[in-house]
């Protein structure tokens, strides 16, 4: 093939298979990720047939990690990472030191130098973006308390992958690498302060100087009206900052891009840059994986396979125990134990970007390049089944009452009412079982009719703040023993089930039901089937978030359109009945009837 068409080769080879091994990946339930590697791996030298340019598809992929750094800047949120800071700080360092230490001593056992073993285990602790983000809104949690732990958790682990990003280089002579032209050489004390120099001075610059300008810039910009000169522009910024840190201040592009996203948030305008970028920042993270998977020598299944299983063992139940017992450690539910554990039970594309650069630095072997691209696609391949795990490894737990109070730790699992004489007063109350976005809107409701309600909410600050504001309120698991009998459920009139989770919501509501068969209860849903099931468990409501959104926005269509109010109602009603089971709709009629007598 000629010369001149060997980008066009790569890009169009990279791309079609992608697409093709991504989209049969989907079919399978998998993350198209993996479909993504798969198609590098048969590109890769390393495989028969075609093979594409790998030093253009690295290059490739230094654009793809660039746009992947810029995007998570510009989402990066300091508020969500201080709201949890309690648990996601401590517990994401603690975490990333259990597996650097796994990974460091099982390679140092393979005859590794400790400084491969090293950059192998930052390698390993450090979870996927991508492939977490989208778990977490696949199941509908990420909203909840247990996503924002997991979000959080995961920002500090990208934060901790840019710190190590930065010091590897510096830290290469000592380590028994290679460090890159330009290092200073002296002792490691030098060569940390010349490192931590030059990124402060970046820093101040983009923090003093880009936060400035770079947001006026793109007002300007937005104000011609012009789409494609805004997408330009935000494109120009990333990777303008991205190569200009490198040339100015030696510091990694990756650094430079994540920087850059960062000071773009700053701006009214950042949701739109994300959306204008999104598509390119798309297409070259697809190059990236498929430049990773190039280089994935599939022989090492053959050669090594049980340093592949203990590569997968330690990021899989390795990562996932450390978690596990470090989020009960500081006092949280069981829930959420399992929940973040699950999250971080796979790697992804910054431990491809470590990876690349311990390479780069010859503070990682190939071997255990292909070790890592191993276990990432082990990971990520069996993290529907992770996730899918929690729910029978919590019910085993819940039936082992006595294991159950030594890891969640029942004296600290809840803050009672304040006093008994309150309790007391407690009567046809309401019972609101978390209070995030949907239960805030009915304590308000309740509270603007004057109906007493308790909350039961996991978060502890929340119920901090609500109890500052004079409303009743409980902290912990509502599916847990002990813990719904304290809002008095047997005096109860109502139950409102508010959490994403629709295994605790049957949990809840069979304990609501042992104290009080005659209770009420609504519950929320995000699933047809889940619906129908907790119909048939008697509830008085189960609302699917998705069908409520769009019966609201059909009675505008038909009230905008001309139509009556009694006519859009009607309509909505009928789609609503129409939607439920037979006892369900039974019950609404029987319910009406007493209403209006």
């Amino acid at each position: 093939m000629p010369h001149e068409t060997a980008l066009i080769a790569t890009i169009a080879a990279g791309l079609g298979l992608a697409f093709l091994l991504g989209f049969a990946a989907q079919r399978l339930r998998l993350p198209p990720l993996v479909g993504y590697l798969m198609a590098g791996i048969l590109v890769g030298p390393f495989t028969p047939g075609f093979v594409a340019d790998t030093g253009l598809a690295s290059q490739l992929a230094e654009i793809g990690v660039i746009l992947l750094m810029f995007g998570v800047g510009l989402h990066f949120s300091i508020g969500d990472l201080m709201a949890v800071r309690g648990i996601a700080i401590p517990g994401a360092v603690a975490q990333i030191a259990v597996a650097t230490a796994l990974g460091a001593a099982v390679s140092h056992a393979w005859g590794w130098s400790w400084g491969e073993g090293l950059v192998f285990g930052l390698a390993l602790s450090v979870a996927s973006t991508v492939v977490l983000l989208r778990a977490l809104e696949a199941r509908g949690i990420l909203d909840s308390v247990d996503g924002r732990i997991a979000v959080g958790w995961l920002i500090v682990e990208d934060l901790a992958t840019v710190l190590a990003l930065v010091l590897l280089p510096a830290l290469a002579l000592p380590l028994g690498g290679t460090p890159p032209a330009g290092t200073a050489t002296g002792s490691v004390g030098v060569a940390i302060a010349l490192t931590f120099g030059k990124v402060a001075a970046f820093l101040v610059l983009m923090l003093v100087v880009g936060r400035r300008v770079v947001p006026w810039l793109l007002e300007r910009v937005a104000r011609t009206g012009s789409r494609e000169l805004f997408t330009l522009c935000v494109l120009a910024v990333a990777l303008g900052v991205a190569v200009g840190a490198a040339a100015l201040f030696g510091v990694s592009f990756a650094l430079g891009a994540f920087f850059a996203g960062v000071v773009i948030s700053e701006s009214d305008l950042s949701h739109q840059a994300a959306a204008d970028a999104l598509p390119l920042q798309d297409a070259f993270a697809v190059l990236f994986f498929v430049s990773v998977g190039m280089l994935f020598d599939p022989s090492i299944l053959v050669r090594a396979p049980l340093h592949v299983l203990v590569t997968a063992a330690i990021v899989i139940i390795g990562k996932s125990l450390a978690a596990f017992a470090i989020v009960l450690l500081f006092r949280h539910p069981m829930h959420t134990a399992l929940t973040v554990s699950a999250s971080l039970a796979q790697i992804g594309e910054f431990s491809f970007i470590l990876a690349g650069l311990g390479l780069s630095l010859g503070l990682l072997p190939a071997e255990g390049q292909s070790l890592i691209l191993a276990g990432a696609m082990v990971s990520i391949t069996l993290n529907a089944l992770v996730f899918g795990a929690v729910r029978p490894v919590e019910q085993w737990l819940r039936g082992r009452p006595r294991l159950l109070a030594v890891l969640e730790r029942p004296d600290v699992a809840t803050i009672p009412l304040a006093s008994t004489a309150e309790e007391a007063g407690l009567r046809d109350h309401a019972i609101v079982i978390g209070f995030g976005r949907v239960g805030s809107t009915v304590g308000e409701a309740l509270a603007r009719c004057h109906v007493p309600y308790v909350v039961i909410e996991r978060d502890r600050r929340t119920v901090e703040g609500l109890r500052q504001r004079g409303v009743r309120a409980l902290s912990g698991d509502a599916a847990r023993p002990g813990i719904l009998e304290q809002a008095r459920p047997e005096r109860a009139r109502l139950l409102v089930v508010a959490t994403p989770d629709p295994y605790q919501a049957r949990q809840i509501v069979e304990v609501a039901r042992r104290a009080n068969p005659s209770i009420d209860t609504v519950v929320r849903t995000h699933g047809v089937a889940e619906q129908a099931y907790l119909e048939r468990l008697d509830v008085g409501r189960a609302v699917m978030g998705e069908r409520e959104l769009a019966l609201g926005m059909a009675h505008y269509s038909l009230l905008s359109l001309g139509r009556s109010d009694d006519d859009a109602d009607a309509a909505v009603a009928a789609i609503r009945d129409a939607a439920r089971p037979p006892r369900a709709a039974a019950r609404g009629e029987t319910r009406a009837a007493a209403s209006g007598a």
